[in-house]
């Protein structure tokens, strides 16, 4: 059966979140565009948990196209974990991921193909013009300068969860089961053989996006701390400058009190104790930050909980 399921030339996974409207035509694109590349494939919609009942429209296209697998999560995990289920099951040579929303244009899959049989195991769409708002593409801009500086890995904020990635890469990827995930930071980690195409990017086709302000904080401050420790090691550097400084400091009042007779009033005490004491709770919520980190990584928890899969092939 094993063998039989690889015969699948091409995966298409979708999470599903806040916008139905959208699903029949991409899903009439998505077969139009594949069946005119000449291969087999199968179009797996996620839903996680669409407040706005998603699922009921992702159960019309299945029971019309037997080449459409519906996931239906049992509660909302988030668009990465939603991917996640979705390559967990997929069966591909390779594997393609975009939004439901139609901004990633289905069409743009031949290119994206093309260019992995050039000779590249990974190739991650790059929205040369976005179609954003200006809030969304300045907090996108900021976390990734932040990530990059932590990580020492110089990230470009217009890239998208949009690819094409072989099996080998997507196997690889699903061994990796940490709580806190990022697709396409992931895939660069991993390595193998990558390329950037530039695509086209288009309007949301209909509803607002799940992702807010508060939500995008969220998410960055999880991604920070979970995959990198220079925070840590920026406080230990803080702890001893902020030392030394202080070491300067008595020597100079020792000094002045010998010298002038001059002793530092009350203000200036309360005025280090308070900034003192602002430091150690910044670095005790942030080192708390760490270990709530540890220790939800240590219950080793399912990263997701699956209620239903509509034409489930592993049934078969």
């Amino acid at each position: 059966m094993e063998a039989e399921k690889r015969k699948i030339d091409i995966s298409v996974v979708v999470p599903v979140y806040g916008c139905p409207e959208a699903l029949p035509q991409l899903h009439e694109r998505l077969a139009k565009t594949l069946a005119f590349m000449g291969k087999s494939y199968e179009i797996i919609f996620v839903n996680d948990s669409c407040p706005r009942d998603s699922w009921s429209v992702i159960e019309q296209i299945c029971a019309g196209d037997k080449n459409v697998v519906g996931i239906e999560m049992s509660r909302n995990f988030g668009q990465i974990k939603a991917i996640l289920a979705g390559l967990d099951y997929s069966t591909g040579d390779w594997v393609v991921v975009m939004d439901c929303d139609l901004q990633d244009q289905p069409e743009e899959i031949a290119r994206l193909y093309d260019k992995a049989i050039e000779g590249f195991d990974v190739v991650i769409a790059r929205r040369a013009v976005r179609h954003d708002t200006f809030m969304k593409i300045l907090v996108s801009k900021i976390f990734y300068k932040i990530y990059s500086l932590a990580t020492d890995v110089n990230y470009d904020p217009a890239l998208c969860n949009f690819s094409i990635v072989k099996r080998k890469v997507v196997d690889e990827y699903c061994k990796m089961r940490e709580m806190h995930r990022a697709y396409v930071m992931y895939l660069q980690w991993l390595g193998f053989r990558q390329a950037i195409l530039d695509v086209n990017h288009q309007d949301r086709y209909a509803g607002v996006s799940g992702y807010n302000f508060k939500k995008r904080m969220r998410m960055a401050e999880e991604i920070l701390t979970s995959q990198s420790d220079k925070l840590l090691k920026l406080l230990a550097k803080l702890g001893v400058g902020i030392t030394g400084l202080s070491f300067l400091y008595i020597i100079v009042l020792i000094v002045r009190y010998f010298t002038v007779h001059i002793t530092p009033g009350y203000s200036s005490t309360i005025a280090v104790i308070l900034m003192m004491g602002g430091l150690l709770t910044s670095s005790i919520g942030l080192v708390g930050i760490y270990i709530g980190n540890i220790f939800m990584e240590v219950k080793h928890r399912p990263l997701y909980v699956v209620r239903s899969i509509l034409n489930d092939k592993s049934e078969e």
